[in-house]
Order: C-alpha cells, then structure tokens, then sequence
C-alpha cells in the first residue's frame, strides 16, 4: 500500500483527471477516423501529438508550484518578444502572419501565452492584497493587454480573444466587486463601435454578418455554418452511426476534421452522444474546480481556475459556433479536433493543474 502511494506521487498526476482526459481524447481518435475519411495517417499523425502532449503533461506535473512562480515574469516576457517576432519576420498563411519557422519545425507563440498570460496576472496578484487595488487592477488590464494586441494584429482574433478570457478570469476569481464587472462589460459595450470601424478586418466583419444571416450567402460565407446545422440536426436522438455520416463522407462540411469536428461527431452519434460528451467535459471541468478550491495558495487557486475556466470557454465557443450561436473564430474543440500547438499548450495547462493538487497532498502529508 505504501509502495502504491509512492508511485502515485512520485509521477504527480491526478487518477480521476487522468481519465477524463485518456477518454476524450480515444473519442477524439474515433470521429478523426471517420471526419478524415478513415485515413490511418492522420490518425497516427494525431496519436503522436497526444502522446507528446500527454508526456509534456507528464513533465510539467513533477515541477513544484515554488520553481514554476520564479520563471513566470521571464516566460511571459519571452512570449511577447516572440509575437513581435512574428509580426516583423513570421511566415504568413491565408493573409495571416502567425508562426515562426525554426528550421525542423513551426511555432506558434501566441499559444504559449494563453498559459503565459494567466500565470503572469496570477504572479502579479499573488504578492498583493486581493481583491486588487485600482492601481494593481490598471497593471494587470495591461499584462493582458499588451500580447491580447499584438496577436490580434496577426490577425487571429480568436486565439486574442482566448489569451484575453484567460487573463480576464484572474480578474474574476481575484475577487473583484460585480460593480467593477459590470463597468467593464459597460465600457467594452462602449468600444463596439471603435472595434468594428477601426479594428476588425473586412474577412471578420463578414463573419459576423454572417452569423446573423448565414442564408444571406449560402453557397460564400454562409456555406460552413449551413452545412454545420444540417449535419448536427440530421443526427437525430440516435446519430446515423460511426462511419455514416453523409455530410462529412459526402464532403459537404468544411474544416470537418479541425474547427467542425463537432458536427460530424453530433451527426453519427446524435443527442445521446453529444450528451455523452458533454458529460465527460463537465467531469474534467469539475475535477479541476475541485482542485482550485483545494490549492493551498493565492498562485495555485488563482492559476488553476483561471486555466480550468479558459478550457470551458475553449468548448463553449466551439460548439456554439458550430451550431450558429456564435460567429466563425477558428477555435478547436479540445482533444476531438485535429491539431498540434494546441494540444502541447492545452496538455501543458493539465501539468499544471495535477502539478498544484499532487504536490500539495505531497506537502500535505
């Protein structure tokens, strides 16, 4: 018995989290497989992603929250000069400049600041009264948004919007009055306008215009998002069965193996497995709340329900873009869609979360 507990955390992982997440991602190899035309490649090229992330996971979980506080101000600078980077000499794809060519492979760095960001703000509040003072709050609005802009100017909107929810949901559990938050929803009410007329590019002004009359342009714009419906209402309380999924085997969705993934899973397993896997979402999301109100510090309470709150956002947004109740932003449904950066960051944030509760039960006993 002894010898059990030792291993356990020795490898400082959390059982029940570990589980949720070997469970979605087997899901995610199952509609892979039909979304991409049953090609083994792709699985096997998505096999290898997971287990990179899965043994980055691994390694992120045994390093001690007190070593990860004192490279975060580094981590989070390190980001920022790697987006100005980009920006001067990033390669570009479809009219987006996001990546950085090292030679043997492609990087993303707007990725790693979705964990740079929250763990920066949470660094900075840590050593401070909570809630946060006018001054401290003003500092923080700008850790967020120096690199929210920078990759906003990409331009990829969708990640700019996830790094900022990330920052934003310190803000919320640093315990702030819901007088300020509805001052800051009153004030970016406020700057609509600015965002629409000098900010957004003409592709996403179109997306939304879009997502408010897709039929409007049924064979342009609105064309992924009408497939997307019919695909998902076709489904049914049954689905039509692994494999059998005419929208995706006939190739009417697009992106059916990245952002619309959902569609063709909700096609061939209809409500009962989308019910199935929303399940196993707010199973993961419970188990790491869990582990948020069991951190025995500001950092580790503030980090990991910041990163738990951000990989609900991940799945809202997703599937409500899928279904038309959000515009088009090009997020991926975590662990189902097909994807690489994503992965390794998204892995990276459960080293993290075990990291926090394995560590303290460690200390604890």
């Amino acid at each position: 018995m002894q010898t059990s507990w030792n291993k356990q955390h020795f490898l400082h992982l959390d059982k029940p989290l570990l589980l949720g997440l070997l469970l979605l991602s087997s899901i995610g190899l199952v509609v892979l497989y039909s979304a991409g035309a049953q090609d083994i490649e792709l699985i096997f090229r998505q096999m290898l992603r997971l287990l990179g992330g899965f043994g980055i996971m691994l390694l992120v979980a045994q390093i001690r929250t007190q070593h990860i506080v004192r490279w975060v101000p580094w981590l989070y600078i390190c980001g920022v000069v790697l987006l100005l980077l980009v920006l001067v000499v990033g390669d570009s794809t479809k009219g987006s400049q996001r990546w950085l060519n090292l030679g043997l492979f492609r990087f993303q760095p707007s990725e790693m600041m979705k964990l740079a960001v929250p763990m920066m703000v949470t660094w900075y509040f840590a050593a401070r009264p909570l809630p946060p003072r006018t001054g401290h709050l003003l500092l923080a609005i700008l850790i967020i948004a120096i690199p929210v802009i920078l990759v906003a100017k990409e331009p990829d909107l969708g990640t700019a919007l996830l790094i900022a929810s990330s920052g934003l949901f310190v803000l919320l559990l640093s315990g702030l009055s819901w007088r300020v938050v509805f001052g800051f929803i009153t004030a970016s009410a406020a700057f609509a306008p600015v965002l629409w007329f000098y900010i957004l590019h003409d592709y996403q002004k179109d997306r939304i215009l879009t997502f408010l009359n897709p039929e409007a342009k049924p064979l342009g714009a609105g064309y992924h998002i009408i497939q997307s419906k019919i695909a998902i209402g076709s489904g049914g309380m049954e689905g039509k069965g692994w494999l059998n999924g005419t929208q995706s085997l006939l190739q009417f969705l697009p992106e059916r193996t990245t952002d619309f993934v959902f569609a063709v899973y909700s096609e061939e397993f209809g409500l009962l497995g989308i019910l199935v896997l929303l399940s196993l979402y707010f199973f993961i999301i419970s188990r790491g709340l869990y582990i948020a109100l069991q951190a025995q510090d500001t950092f580790s309470r503030l980090l990991v329900g910041s990163l738990v709150l951000t990989f609900f956002v991940y799945i809202f947004v997703n599937m409500s873009m899928v279904t038309g109740l959000l515009p088009v932003v090009g997020l991926p449904l975590p662990l189902i869609s097909y994807g690489g950066t994503s992965i390794v960051t998204l892995m990276a944030g459960f080293g993290l979360i075990m990291g926090v509760h394995t560590h303290r039960r460690f200390l604890s006993s």
